[in-house]
């Protein structure tokens, strides 16, 4: 699995950007979003993603492997 941050459900409020121990999630010009390539779903220490956890408005989603790839190959 992997993380992304719902543009339509984000409320821009960065709530979830300090609470990333990886410093996987970034502000944008538009919107939060978070790199792929940092991001571990705080598995290893936390069992749980803590951005999705305090997230007011549920705007942190888990997408498919797959779909993760298909993005990523789209965006580069």
């Amino acid at each position: 699995m992997a993380l992304v941050i719902n543009e339509a459900k984000c409320a821009r409020c960065g709530v979830c950007e300090p609470e990333c121990p990886n410093e996987a999630i970034i502000r944008t010009e538009d919107a939060y979003v978070i790199n792929p390539a940092l991001c571990t779903e705080c598995r290893e220490r936390y069992g749980d993603p803590l951005c999705e956890a305090v997230c007011p408005n549920d705007g942190i989603d888990e997408v498919k492997d797959s779909l993760y790839k298909k993005c990523l190959s789209l965006l580069g």
